[in-house]
């Protein structure tokens, strides 16, 4: 820089001489400790160093910090909250080999007969024994063709019991997964000659933890499965809890075996009786558009020459429907549950609002920022002036928008603990025992990604305009000359502005969520629900046949009708209000009531 010495003399000087003269006792103020940091901390390799001073900065302001913490913990802690259930429910594949390889299948309507339906899939998915094995016969371009069925099991190892859910599976089951025992043996296509001959059984891994204290010595031993004794085969691999979301059988038994274990069915060779859900594994190089191609005429030649004349009586227009109907193929990788459609939308959209006050929070946090870089523009000046490039101190202001997103993460991380904890209590014990209420890996992965992109996000545009600020404007602003940018302050006013309508859209949104709450508890249902008590026995499980089971069912409702206070008792297949599903078709005989199909 020039400057002029007297009327007829110039000499130049350094720009340091020229700010030091400039600054005078303002740059005293900060002393010369901060221009020697603002060299040094640029210097390449004092990672530590430049963490203690970006520290030192945000506690200088504790209250902007303590704020801007607060409000990504609540944004972030709820955005994690919900990712946990999102991957667990819609995302995470089974813990299989080359899951995308799996396929399932679903016998559509229209049909008629006997379903039951459970927690892997609507009435509209599950097909008859028969059509499975014909199906497994013929086809061609699986590699395996599996089926299975949950069931609600009694355990009895020496004297203790256990009840839950078991898995009826076919000889295929394990060999289509590609699944390797934690110890002995899982169960093959030997184990499924036949039907009731094949007393045997694979313990979940889960349950072989809990009930025998990983004894590898059970192999061999007897186990009461529903009353039978089964013989115990192997344990199934760790991370392995069934195909179905939301049930962790305790066992897996031969699919041939549901007549010994459920006494009175008789669902093997009726094709009207549909309870079996069926998945299979593509062949190499086989894509699901050819494997559907090459599937749907075995399985229209089964409707049409097989099934078709089974339904005398029908209508010509249910016939036809019948007759044109085809299978229907989908991805598998995330194994067979009605919990992904079910829990579909009501994820998203939580996923949806949690966004929003996330954004919110990063509005605000990038308005304070802005606020605390109007205070610090004689530092940043002073710094560019002693050399520091403008990319260093952006570096230096993204990495204090970092660290405070990342401060507010590790908070966040109780928010997340909290609310999973208050879901736990919340879901209906199948769902409490299937899904992990906890910070996994997982989560913690996606709260420090969100950390990182949200520090970014809200420390991005207060960085780059503090990097703005030459020192002369600076001098002036801290004397009271200048008010400021004025690109700083519409940023300002519009982050206001996009707080305000999110706030109000959320609002919205919260107060018709109410309202339709408020609607659905004064529903009428049709039932006087107040007052009433539910229960369930299972004596088929203790054993029991279909005679002795219906005198159990009379004796306790006999029994618990007399109870002082009971003003009446009656009994259902289905339980009340319980989501699950039978049907059944009805015919008359001679004018009176016949027997289901």
């Amino acid at each position: 820089m020039r400057l002029w010495d007297g009327e007829s003399h110039k000499r130049t000087l350094p720009i340091q001489s020229v700010t030091r003269k400039m600054v005078g006792r303002k740059l005293a103020r900060y002393g010369t400790a901060l221009a020697r940091s603002g060299l040094r901390r640029f210097a390449p390799g004092p990672w530590m160093r430049h963490l203690t001073l970006t520290f030192r900065t945000l506690f200088k302001t504790p209250f902007v910090t303590g704020i801007a913490v607060v409000s990504l913990a609540l944004g972030i802690g709820a955005n994690a909250a919900i990712f946990s259930l999102f991957d667990q429910i819609l995302l995470r594949k089974l813990p299989v080999p080359d899951p995308d390889r799996l396929v399932n299948l679903a016998d559509p309507f229209p049909k008629s007969g006997s379903m039951l339906c459970g927690q892997a899939g609507s009435c509209d998915v599950v097909f008859s024994y028969p059509t499975f094995r014909d199906l497994e016969r013929t086809q061609t371009v699986f590699s395996g063709l599996a089926a299975h069925l949950a069931f609600g099991v009694s355990l009895s190892y020496r004297d203790q019991s256990t009840t839950g859910e078991g898995m009826y599976v076919s000889g295929s089951y394990f060999p289509t997964l590609g699944l390797r025992p934690a110890l002995g043996r899982l169960l093959g296509p030997a184990d499924d000659q036949g039907t009731g001959t094949n007393y045997v059984a694979v313990l979940g891994y889960g349950y072989w933890q809990s009930q025998f204290g990983s004894d590898p010595g059970v192999l061999g031993r007897p186990l009461r499965v529903n009353g039978q004794a089964m013989t115990i085969v192997g344990v199934a691999p760790r991370a392995f809890q069934g195909t179905t979301l939301g049930i962790d059988p305790l066992v897996f038994v031969p699919i041939s075996m549901r007549g010994v274990l459920s006494p009175g069915f008789r669902g093997f060779e009726n094709r009207r009786d549909y309870w079996t859900y069926v998945f299979g594994r593509l062949k190499p190089g086989v894509s699901l558009a050819q494997a559907s191609a090459g599937l749907d005429p075995l399985y229209r030649s089964i409707m049409t020459d097989v099934e078709a004349p089974l339904y005398k009586g029908m209508s010509d227009q249910f016939m036809a429907k019948f007759r044109m109907k085809r299978v229907v193929l989908t991805p598998g990788s995330r194994g067979q549950s009605s919990m992904h459609r079910d829990a579909q939308t009501p994820l998203l959209m939580l996923f949806s609002v949690t966004g929003i006050v996330l954004l919110i929070a990063c509005a605000n946090i990038a308005n304070l920022l802005l606020a605390r870089g109007a205070g610090r523009a004689m530092e940043m000046g002073v710094r560019l002036a002693l050399g520091a490039s403008r990319r260093q101190v952006m570096i230096q202001l993204l990495t204090e928008s970092v660290l405070l997103a990342f401060l507010g993460a590790l908070a966040g991380l109780l928010v997340t603990t909290w609310t999973l904890t208050s879901i736990a209590a919340l879901a209906p014990p199948e769902v409490r025992d299937t899904l992990r209420f906890g910070l996994e890996p997982a989560v913690l992965v996606f709260a420090a990604v969100l950390a990182l992109a949200t520090g970014i996000v809200f420390g991005m545009f207060p960085a780059w305009h503090s990097t703005r600020t030459e020192l002369v404007t600076a001098i002036r602003a801290n004397a009271g000359q200048i008010s400021g940018a004025r690109s700083a302050a519409r940023f300002r006013a519009s982050l206001v502005t996009a707080q305000l309508a999110l706030a109000t859209t959320l609002l919205i949104a919260a107060g018709l969520f109410l309202k339709s709450l408020v609607n659905v508890t004064r529903v009428d249902l049709g039932v006087h629900v107040v007052d009433v008590v539910t229960f369930s026995i299972a004596p088929e499980r203790s054993g029991y046949d279909s005679a002795r089971a219906l005198l159990l069912y009379g004796r306790v409702e006999d029994e618990v009708g007399a109870i002082p206070g009971v003003s009446g008792v009656t009994r259902s297949m289905v339980p009340l209000l319980s989501g699950g599903e039978w049907r059944t078709d009805v015919q008359t005989i001679g004018g009176r009531p016949g027997s289901p199909w």
